[in-house]
Parts: structure tokens; sequence; C-alpha cells
């Protein structure tokens, strides 16, 4: 005791020189180890047994929609089955195995069903595609004779996808994808330590070259092959939806330039003949990195077509005519789309799920197919938080699941019209039980207004033992990119679980969402950030942060941590170099501290190449304000990163050497992006999280000093 005891009198002695006005802050003795127990056996509960996660519940329906089948658990023999639910009943009966395969049950009843050996059976039953040697085959399965439908293609790299069968089974339409021209990048391959294979795999970067796309039909006998004459600039561009046009002449063709700044759909005819019948475009995207306008739903028996556009600056739905004369919007007002539910076409409702009102919840909403734009929620109003739908064929019937941010899931049966439940098929009992044990202090939701007209989301949670007359310290969770929103009211959203640990630790855990970050408030909020992933997010978040301060006075802003994942952990660095004086600790996982080194497919969305954006890259770059670095600073990262690769963050590390920056830096051998690969990996990375913290931020209340 008599070290703890010369800490505290060290401290008490400092205080006398500061004086009165200073408050002394009683770090925790350094070796202090009575967290780790708890929080290792909680989060190996979360990952490694599951225990916090709800029943899955997928059903498949039956293409009648008298009723679906799911997997679940035999009550009596503890093994999984198969059920047959009752969609006017609910009543569950169990189904033999071979009896739910049969056709017409599978959740594509209806559609090309997949071959024995993964390929996609033609409409007769007969016949059956398959991919092999970078070649497409046509196998008949009475002989198993195959028959070539693509050319030989010699050394190059390329495979085949949107395989489909025209209704006639005469034709069949692919995509090719062709690698050859990516640059590749070495990667070593686990094996031998002392002789590591290396593995050359390419990658598209950011302003270099891409997949080259394009479109193929031939006939089912290998005659009358020909590609599309689909427009292909020299710098690429992204196919989409691909397949038959409700016909077997016609083929619906989805094509976005290489910065999704053009978005269209073609019709093209067997005979090469092809026909723009939508077009969109935006100055910023038309299509975003979540790709929720792409795609469209077919109607009035294929003469008319529904898509989602974000040109009046929300994202709505249109009805478009086949051949592209005329345009009507369904959706109405000043709300978002936040994703498409169902068509019913017989009672002449298009379904989807919105939430014009609070930007973290999600219902099923409906107007009428006659462009009158009446909005109609079909989600009860007494049940906020987050919902899904799986309907039945004839939008009849939909499997319902409910679940917030504090409360896990229901799963219910319910006949849509008027939500009449007609069964209950999962409570989650056990699981509401078990997370009363977790859930001390319920997250909360809290609006932040920064000025200007700016309103922020953000969830705050606090430690099981919250005292309001204390103040604790803040672990900010942080994405604030275009992907994704990370204040949901969720069952499991956005680290929830790991948060929950953080905060009983003696913390409370923030995470708040800036402009830019995929939340549905409008196109001009996800395009604020167009031209500079990084800048923006980092001044909102700081000032969102002193705006939690001011309202709430047990926030210790002289105690400031944050971390985020991937574009978060670009994020943390931002806001660590260049808020030095706001965030005192950042754990930055898998960051992109050189944006330019990253994949084109998401970078350039946002901010196009560097050639023609440079002043915008060197903008967003953390590594590029490396030197305002005054903190603590965490880096993790995989040796087998993918997608973050190791390199793009290598430079930053060899930057901070540079300056002389100290900082602490983690690589888990051959991991990937999530950091999931290898026993016990998911749980030993959230546990270095909480030990960096708790060593560098004193955690645990404190009393707000008194001045004299």
């Amino acid at each position: 005791m008599r070290p703890k005891l010369s800490f505290v009198f060290a401290c008490v002695l400092l205080a006398s020189f500061l004086g009165a006005d200073a408050r002394v802050v009683f770090a925790e003795a350094p070796h202090d180890s009575t967290w780790q127990k708890e929080a290792s056996q909680r989060l190996k509960a979360i990952y490694d047994n599951s225990e916090f996660k709800p029943v899955e519940f997928d059903p498949t329906w039956k293409s009648d929609s008298s009723s679906f089948t799911v997997r679940q658990a035999d009550p009596e023999t503890k093994k999984p089955a198969m059920w047959r639910y009752d969609a006017a009943t609910g009543k569950r009966t169990k189904v033999d195995t071979d009896d739910s395969k049969k056709p017409g049950r599978g959740k594509q009843a209806g559609r090309g069903r997949r071959g024995g050996r993964g390929g996609v059976v033609s409409p007769n039953g007969k016949k059956v595609l398959e991919t092999r040697d970078r070649k497409l085959f046509v196998r008949d399965l009475d002989s198993d004779q195959s028959t070539q439908l693509t050319p030989d293609v010699a050394d190059r790299e390329v495979s085949y996808g949107n395989l489909s069968w025209s209704p006639n089974g005469e034709y069949v339409l692919f995509a090719e994808s062709d690698r050859t021209e990516l640059e590749r990048r070495p990667v070593l391959v686990p094996g031998d330590p002392t002789f590591p294979k290396v593995e050359m795999t390419p990658y598209a970067r950011v302003g270099g070259k891409i997949v080259a796309q394009r479109v193929g039909v031939v006939k089912a006998t290998g005659e009358g092959f020909q590609w599309l004459p689909l427009e292909m600039p020299e710098d690429g561009f992204y196919l989409g939806q691909v397949e038959w046009a409700g016909n077997s002449t016609e083929i619906l063709v989805e094509t976005m330039t290489r910065f999704r700044d053009e978005h269209d759909f073609w019709l093209a005819t067997v005979g090469g003949e092809m026909k723009r019948i939508y077009h969109d475009t935006n100055e910023a995207w038309a299509v975003g990195s979540h790709g929720l306008v792409t795609g469209l739903n077919w109607v009035q028996g294929g003469d008319a077509f529904v898509a989602l556009s974000e040109q009046d600056g929300w994202r709505h739905a249109y009805l478009c005519l086949r051949n592209g004369k005329q345009e009507t919007k369904l959706t109405v007002g000043d709300y978002d789309i936040i994703d498409r539910a169902v068509i019913d076409e017989d009672g002449g409702w298009f379904y989807f799920y919105a939430s014009p009102d609070n930007a973290t919840q999600k219902y099923l909403y409906r107007v009428p197919m006659d462009g009158s734009g009446t909005l109609e929620r079909i989600t009860p109003k007494d049940q906020p938080g987050t919902h899904e739908y799986v309907f039945s064929p004839d939008a009849k019937y939909a499997v319902h699941t409910y679940s917030t941010l504090n409360s896990p899931p229901v799963v219910d049966l319910v006949e849509v019209a008027g939500h009449r439940v007609v069964s209950v098929l999962e409570d989650n009992a056990e699981l509401r039980e078990r997370s009363k044990q977790i859930i001390a202090n319920p997250t909360e939701f809290v609006q932040l207004d920064i000025g200007g007209g700016v309103v922020m989301d953000a969830s705050v949670t606090k430690p099981k033992d919250f005292d309001p007359t204390k103040k604790y310290p803040v672990f900010v969770y942080v994405y604030g990119e275009p992907y994704l929103q990370t204040v949901l009211d969720r069952w499991g959203a956005a680290q929830i679980d790991f948060l929950r640990v953080v905060a009983d630790a003696g913390y409370i855990t923030v995470s708040i969402d800036n402009r830019g970050t995929a939340c549905p408030k409008g196109a001009a909020w996800r395009r604020s950030v167009f031209g500079s992933l990084g800048p923006l997010s980092t001044e909102e978040q700081a000032a969102a942060l002193k705006e939690l301060g001011r309202m709430h006075s047990y926030v210790d802003l002289s105690r400031v941590a944050i971390w985020g994942w991937s574009g978060g952990g670009s994020n943390t660095l931002n806001a660590l170099f260049r808020k030095p004086d706001v965030y005192h600790v950042g754990i930055a996982v898998v960051p992109k501290p050189q944006p330019w080194l990253y994949n084109a497919w998401f970078q350039e969305i946002y901010m196009r190449t560097r050639e023609v954006n440079a002043e915008g890259y060197e903008r967003s770059a953390p590594i590029n304000f490396a030197e305002g670095l005054k903190g603590k600073l965490l880096i993790v990262t995989g040796s087998g990163e993918t997608n973050t690769h190791i390199q793009i963050i290598e430079g930053l590390v060899d930057r901070l050497i540079e300056l002389g920056k100290p900082f602490d830096y983690m690589v888990y051998p051959n991991r990937d992006h999530g950091l999931r690969e290898g026993t016990g990996t998911v749980v030993h990375v959230r546990m270095l999280i909480l030990r960096y913290l708790i060593e560098n931020l004193p955690r645990g209340p404190q009393p707000v000093a008194a001045k004299a």
C-alpha cells in the first residue's frame, strides 16, 4: 500500500503548487487490472458465444403466399429442422426436409433455379449454366454433355456473373468482368514461416484501371454469340442490374459512370439494338456507395417500372414508362425513402421504408401507384424503433421484426392491412431477460444543434453506477463517412455491445452522425462532403461534442478519447491531428490516412481522382496533418488487409517516426479488414482497445472542483 499512498501524497503536494483552482486527476495505479476479468467475460459472451445475438428468423415464402418455411431448432431434439407456418393462422408444422426443397418453395420461386453444381437451371429444368476454366458452358442434365458458350480468353483474367436464361430457354445472358489490366499488389500467403509465398492480387486503386465489364448474349446451342454495343468510356464504367426485360427478346442493362455521377437503364434486343429508357445525373453523385437507388422494378406487365432518384433533393420513387417518355413521382414530400419494401400491383400500392421525423428509426409506409402521393404509415405508431418486413408474394402478409437499441427483436406474422398480428413467431424471451444484466442504463438519443441549421443525432451510453453530480470521461465512436450511420435505434447497431462494456468500465460512450453520413435527411445533408472526406466531419464532430458538454455537466471535456474502424479510423486520425486540444486519446482501427491509395470503387464517388481534385485529397488526408498529434495514439491493422491494405497505413507510420511523434502500433498477422480471422481475435481486438483507453485516459467519475 505504501507506493499507492505515496502517489496520492505526491498528487496533493503537486496541487498545492498549482493553486486552489487546480483539479487533481487521480489516475489508477498503473497495474490495476480489476476491470479485465469482467470485461473479458462479457466480450466472450458477446462475440465468442453469441449470447446477445437474437434468434435468426429467415423465412422463405411459398409462391402462392399460403405459408412460409423457416429453419429452427426442434424443441425435442434441439437439432435444426424445417418448419412451415400457415399464413392465415400462424400454425406451425414440421416439414420433411426433401419436401422443403421441391420447386416453387424457395426464395427464387418462379425464377432460374440453381443446379446441383451451383449453376442456373433452364426454364424447362433440363439444362444448367456453369462456369469453369474462365469459360461459360451449358450442360445437358440428361446426357451430361456440355456445350461451350463463350470463346477462349487465352491468359485474360475474366469471370462471369448475372447468368440467366431467356424465359423461352433459347438464349443465355451474362456479364463478363475482366481484371487483366488491373495493377497487382503482392500479398503474403500464410504457410512456411521462413519461406512464405507471395500472391499477386488485382487492386483497382484511385485513378488507376478498374474492372472492365461488358454484357454478352448467346443461343443455348452456342450460336449467335455477341457483345451488346454498350458505350464503354476509356476510363471505365460499372454495371448494375442485368437481366431479361420480361420477355425473350429484350434485355435490361443498368450502367453507371466511373464516378457514379450518371445512372442509366438501357433496353437491348438480342439483335444488338440499344435504347436508353432512363437517365439520372448529379454533379456530385447520382449513385452512392450504398447503392440504394440502383435497380428497377417492372410493373404494369412490363410496360412501366419504378426507379429511385434523388433528383429533387430527396430520395423518391418514380413511375416511368418503358419507352422512357414519362415519369410520375410516387412519393412526395421532404423525406427520404430509406429502402424499397414491395410493390402490390393488385392493391395498387408501393411500400417502402422511411422515417420522416427521426433519422435513427425505420418504419413501413405506402403510397398509391396512381401518383397522388398520399403517404400512409403502416407500422403502428406505438412501436418506435426499427422495423423490417419479409412480404408474401401477394403482399397480404409479412414476417415483421421490431427492435430498438435497448430491446431485442420481436418477430411476428402480420396481416399487412391493419397490421393485425396473426401470431408471435419469436419473442427472444431468453435474450430479453439476459440483456437486463448488461443494460443498467439504456442508451439515450439526443440531438445536438451546432448552429447554421445543422442538428445532429447522437447516442449516449452511461456507466452502470452513473452519478449525474459528477463528471465522466467520454469515449466517442465515430464513422462519419457516406457509407454508414452509427446512431440507429436498432438492436445490436454500431458496436453498441462493445460500447456498453466500455461504459460500464467507467466512461460515457458517445456516437454522433455528422453531415455526410448516410442519414435519411436529404441529399444536401449527404452531399455536403463532396470533394473531400474528413474536414467537415472533423469540424462537426468537435462542435457536437462541445455542445454535448454544454448541455450536460456530467460530460468531462478534459478527458476525451475517440475511436473508429475503417472510415471511422480515418476520422479518428483527423480528429486527433486537427483537434489536439479536444481529443486526448485516439484509437484508429484499419484507417486510410492516404486516401489516394484507397480503392477506386468507393473513394472516387465522393472525391473523384487526385488528377482532377488534388486539393480535395490534400485536405482530406490525415497524413498531411500528423504534426498536430499531441495525445496518445494507437493504430491497429492486419497484415492480411485487402481493403485498407497495410501499405496505406505504413506511410503514416513512417511520417510519425519522421516527426518524432510517440504512438503505438498493433498489427494482427494475416487478418483482413474485419480483424476476425483466428481464434480469439475479435475479443482480443476489443480488449486491446479497452486496455489502451484505460491506461491512457483515467476512467470513472470525478467531482467538479470548487473554485476559491
